[in-house]
């Protein structure tokens, strides 16, 4: 099965990016895998707070990712799969699109804040041409209904 990969994060359009990649999923018969990159240096402390700090990340991570299942699993009828990954953000989604065959799409979405579409956004761009997915990058100001016309 063809997998969209799209990457949860605490930014405002990653909302869009996740309602995008399920739409798409179930429009094609596809699935989603969500990941979540913890960065290292979220954990640069003391080693017994580290692991607490680690612990947490990964608890928001949940509560963060059942939220947006949820949705999809009502109202797309999509069944997600959550990966954490620990390390450099670009680093990893490369990594986990290699170590996964199923992963066919890229999924990202576009901040509309003049410091522009985002950090991933950004240095992925850097690399369009030899990426080994397609790329989709969803505006993060389109509207639902605009998304649901598109997808």
């Amino acid at each position: 099965m063809r997998k969209f990969l799209v990457i949860l994060d605490d930014s405002r359009e990653c909302l869009n990016a996740m309602r995008f990649a399920a739409m798409r999923a179930a429009n094609t018969g596809g699935g989603v895998e969500i990941l979540a990159v913890i960065p290292p240096d979220e954990f640069n402390h003391w080693i017994g707070v580290g692991e607490l700090m680690r612990e947490e990340a990964r608890e928001r991570i949940h509560a963060h990712f059942e939220v947006f299942a949820k949705w999809m699993r009502d109202r797309q009828n999509v069944d997600p799969e959550l990966v954490i990954r620990e390390g450099e953000p670009i680093v990893e989604i490369l990594k986990q699109i290699d170590e996964d065959d199923e992963i066919g799409v890229l999924v990202l979405g576009a901040s509309a804040e003049k410091g522009g579409p985002g950090p991933i956004v950004t240095a992925l761009s850097k690399r369009f041409g030899s990426l080994p997915v397609p790329l989709t990058i969803v505006p993060g100001e389109l509207s639902k209904e605009r998304l649901e016309a598109v997808s």
